[in-house]
């Protein structure tokens, strides 16, 4: 492999192999074994001098996560009969040769300032400038938000390739110097507030959003519904009174959209006219839960007038003198899943508070997204936005059309967008596992769980050019973290599988997909798709028809004094795409859904796809060099079923 090529570069080799390796704790390593030659000069290759160069030297040429974790030193490899590498009589590295990451504290200003920032993002006490960001717990979410205090502090871009490919404390601080002091360092200006007096601007998202949303004014399909089932004493004055405060709070919560002259502008309602709550008592109705049901389908149903009315609302659903349910719907146009927990978080702050006859006690906000807005006009623009351009342009060149999968039935003239879900689970052994792979091949969870959802797709339709809708929270700027507002965007990922691959060669092309989409995600999705022009259809969504979200920002629950609050859908099902699998680490396994347009899909058969990801997932493990084409998809219960139906044909 490419490792042991570069290893036979290095003066003192004389042969060498690597291979993944167990350690003492059941992860695996990569070990090199290595063969030094007997030269005048070959007592510098003994012992811990003989492993200290060769890192360094490999350091130099590869990636980090390429760098052998041990070095053992042979007098010759052992060989088979056939003459081939004896992988079972390789010895077992001992702790000695394993690279310890003694504490060492970082060194200047940019690595002081990366250790504090590292040690606040990951929860961590210290962090030595040998210490590795993602052996910490970093991940694809957390490397953003490095990215986005370094902009902060440092006032330049920095793309998330550079901390993938240089993930030590050490390296990074280095690459973001070269970066300060190179000539090419993108400067990025500050969001500063914009006066109220004249036109607002809407932002590129919300711009094309509006336009659709003239195409059909009825449509619901961009309501985001929560619900709420509240169990015990609610405090239905400190209830209305939060929810009013968020409402004023929140200048893009107040945002109205009226057509102009030449483009849409904002108009921003004032915050004392509170957020609009309708009440419905079925305390004495003996059909309560059917009433209920049908108000939850009749909010789901109900569109927004995007010129006229506040583009949030609830409702507060009296089941018991200690039973409510209450539904809050809102419009994409203002909000997005990042929001749901900045909305969810304030939410419980501000409710107990007001119950316990407290003032507010959230922060003011030093900007409001109309600011986003001015701002984003000005800096997505002239080059950068070309640039953009030009990369989406050039990605996406002759990509399909769309995903041949074989549906139950046949696609409906117009997309419906109803919907249902499978749970879907990663037990702990198998998320251990992909945890080491993830390691062994510099990609996060979500990366590898991507090449394998990929592969899977592409085994179902007969494809080997892949496009999966992924969004992203699209908040790299540190002051909009904690604004509600239409931040989110989806990137059209392109995954090829062409040429025979192996599971190792898909990672890296999943890795470097992903990694290239997410230094490109300022431009919005619509703004691709006009671009990009492909064939437009009213039957699907253009570039892509199924998704993968991964939730590593859960906005977490309603935390209430008093009440127990759990999650009330009643009636909200909807998809946006035909296929959407949504997973994230929770505790020590990965669990989520993988919702289906029902439209075109049975759940039978949409089971049997949450069993061949799985499937395929346990098969990677077993060997990353094997191709993915030649991967089992099939789970053990199918297989069987298969095979007795088989026999049963036969006889």
């Amino acid at each position: 492999g490419e490792i042991a090529a570069r290893l036979l570069e290095h003066e003192l080799v004389g042969d060498a192999a690597v291979v993944a390796h167990a350690d003492a704790a059941g992860d695996k390593r990569l070990v090199a074994y290595v063969v030094a030659k007997t030269t005048d000069g070959s007592a510098e290759a003994d012992g811990a001098g003989l492993a200290a160069s060769l890192r360094a030297h490999l350091g130099g040429l590869l990636p980090d996560y390429m760098v052998p974790s041990a070095f053992v030193r042979l007098d010759a490899l052992p060989l088979t009969v056939n003459g081939k590498l004896d992988r079972k009589a390789l010895p077992v590295p001992d702790d000695d040769a394993y690279a310890r990451r003694t504490y060492e504290a970082p060194q200047g200003e940019i690595e002081t300032l990366l250790a504090g920032i590292w040690a606040e993002l990951l929860g961590v006490e210290r962090v030595g400038r040998h210490d590795n960001f993602f052996e910490l717990g970093g991940h694809s979410l957390l490397a953003v938000r490095v990215l986005v205090r370094l902009t902060e502090a440092l006032a330049v871009e920095l793309p998330l390739a550079m901390l993938f490919a240089k993930p030590t404390l050490a390296d990074l601080a280095l690459s973001v110097g070269e970066v300060l002091n190179g000539s090419g360092a993108q400067t990025v200006p500050v969001i500063m507030p914009v006066g109220r007096d004249g036109a607002l601007p809407l932002s590129y998202s919300q711009q094309r959003l509006w336009f659709l949303a003239q195409l059909d004014e009825d449509s619901t399909n961009y309501n985001i519904p929560l619900g709420w089932r509240l169990q015990g004493r609610l405090d239905r004055v400190a209830w209305r009174r939060s929810l009013d405060r968020l409402f004023a709070r929140h200048e893009a919560l107040r945002c109205t959209f009226v057509a102009g002259e030449d483009d849409p502008q904002v108009q921003i309602l004032s915050g004392d006219r509170g957020l609009p709550v309708v009440e419905h008592d079925l305390r004495d109705r003996p059909d309560a839960q059917a009433a209920l049901l049908d108000l939850c389908q009749e909010e789901a149903r109900t569109p927004f007038d995007l010129a006229r009315e506040p583009l949030i609302r609830g409702r507060l659903i009296r089941l018991a003198d200690e039973e409510h349910v209450f539904l809050l719907t809102q419009h994409h146009i203002v909000s997005d899943g990042w929001s749901l927990g900045v909305l969810v978080r304030e939410l419980s702050s501000l409710y107990r508070a007001f119950e316990a006859g407290e003032d507010d006690p959230l922060p003011p906000l030093a900007i409001q997204y109309p600011d986003y807005a001015a701002w984003q006009r000005q800096w997505l623009s002239g080059e950068r936005l070309q640039r953009q351009a030009q990369y989406w342009r050039d990605t996406l060149s002759g990509a399909p059309a769309r995903l041949a999968l074989p549906t139950d039935r046949p696609r409906p003239a117009q997309q419906s967008f109803a919907g249902a879900s499978v749970p879907v689970v990663i037990d702990q052994v198998l998320t251990r596992g992909l945890k080491r792979l993830s390691r062994q091949h510099g990609t996060t969870l979500f990366m590898t769980v991507l090449a394998a959802w990929a592969a899977v797709l592409s085994r179902l339709s007969g494809q080997d050019d892949i496009v999966i809708g992924v969004p992203t929270a699209n908040r790299r700027r540190r002051e909009i973290e904690d604004l509600i507002g239409f931040f989110v965007n989806t990137l059209a990922v392109r995954i090829d599988l062409s040429g025979e691959p192996s599971v190792s060669d898909l990672l890296e092309r999943a890795r470097r997909a992903a990694l290239t989409a997410q230094d490109h995600q300022d431009l919005p999705f619509e703004q691709v798709v006009e671009i990009v022009q492909p064939p437009r259809a009213l039957d699907h969504t253009p570039l892509f028809q199924v998704g993968l979200a991964w939730q590593n920002n859960t906005g977490g629950s309603l935390d209430l004094p008093g009440l127990r609050v759990e999650a009330a859908g009643e009636g909200l099902d909807q998809v946006k795409f035909d296929l959407e699998l949504n997973l994230g680490e929770q505790g020590e396994a990965i669990a989520g859904t993988l919702g289906y347009a029902t439209a075109l899909f049975d759940r039978a058969t949409i089971e049997r796809q949450c069993g061949y990801l799985l499937a395929l997932l346990r098969a990677m493990l077993a060997d990353a060099e094997q191709p993915v084409s030649e991967l089992d998809i099939l789970p053990p219960d199918e297989r069987s079923y298969l095979l007795e139906e088989l026999n049963r044909t036969e006889t």
